[in-house]
């Protein structure tokens, strides 16, 4: 592919984000060339603080994760778009390579490895890092797809890793975390169920206890202490969940 220059679209969806959308904003206004908010009508301050920031802001309809950065990706202006969820945030090492990349983009998406914050401490286990993200694209080669509440970009095209972490400031309490899995975990089986795909009991015991030995023994979950315990433990309980909301679904029990 010919190298040459691009202008870059910063593309976040937002609903009640007003703890997160400025770092977010600001992390992104030097290597883009124009910031698009897509807001599902928030009820705190997330429009003020976007407008503030001269940001284009525009609402719409929660229709879930997939339907809402499809159509935020679609009302971008230019066709490069860096796509980041509102509690995420470049790093310097990140921002450098992004503004690089957009005097030389020779691929049709980018990489680059996602960092996360956890109850205050970041993750460098559990099956959280390095974990990878496809968030710099061009949208005419790509599309978000997969299951809510965690699609991804598909691309036909070619793709290289940029150097840098994506920042990402999770979960603040432990609380915070339970209650989120187990409010995915019924986002994930309902969407299951609409793909025509079915549990059986033997996913229902063995994929959680897999989970766990995935991802705190095998992915070294322990070498990040009591927080990777809890992330491991929890992840293993968001997959005994889905599997069990998905056996519920099928059998027409209320949830």
């Amino acid at each position: 592919m010919q190298m040459h220059q691009i202008k870059l679209s910063g593309v976040l969806i937002t609903f009640n984000e007003e703890e997160n959308i400025e770092r977010c904003i600001k992390s992104i206004k030097n290597v883009c060339d124009e910031i698009l908010v897509v807001d599902s009508y928030s009820t705190d301050k997330t429009k003020e603080i976007c407008l503030i920031h001269g940001v284009r802001f525009i609402q719409n309809t929660w229709g879930g994760f997939l339907n809402q950065k499809n159509f935020a990706q679609d009302k971008a202006e230019f066709d490069y778009v860096l796509q980041l969820d509102a509690d995420e945030e470049l790093s310097p090492a990140l921002e450098k390579s992004i503004i690089d990349v957009k005097t030389n983009w020779q691929s049709d998406g980018y990489y680059f490895n996602r960092f996360t914050n956890y109850c205050g401490k970041w993750i460098r286990y559990s099956g959280w890092y390095p974990d990878a993200k496809l968030r710099l694209y061009d949208r005419r080669k790509g599309k978000w797809k997969g299951l809510d509440p965690h699609p991804s970009v598909h691309l036909h095209g070619t793709t290289e890793q940029l150097k840098g972490d994506l920042l990402h400031y999770s979960y603040t309490s432990y609380e915070d975390h339970i209650n989120r899995s187990a409010k995915y975990a019924l986002q994930s089986a309902k969407a299951m169920y609409q793909l025509g795909q079915r549990p059986s009991n033997f996913k229902l015991v063995v994929s959680p206890a897999f989970k766990f030995i995935q991802t705190y023994l095998i992915r070294q979950g322990f070498r990040d202490g009591f927080e990777g315990l809890i992330i491991c433990k929890t992840s293993a309980y968001y997959t005994f969940l889905k599997y069990m909301y998905l056996k519920l679904i099928t059998k027409g029990k209320t949830i």
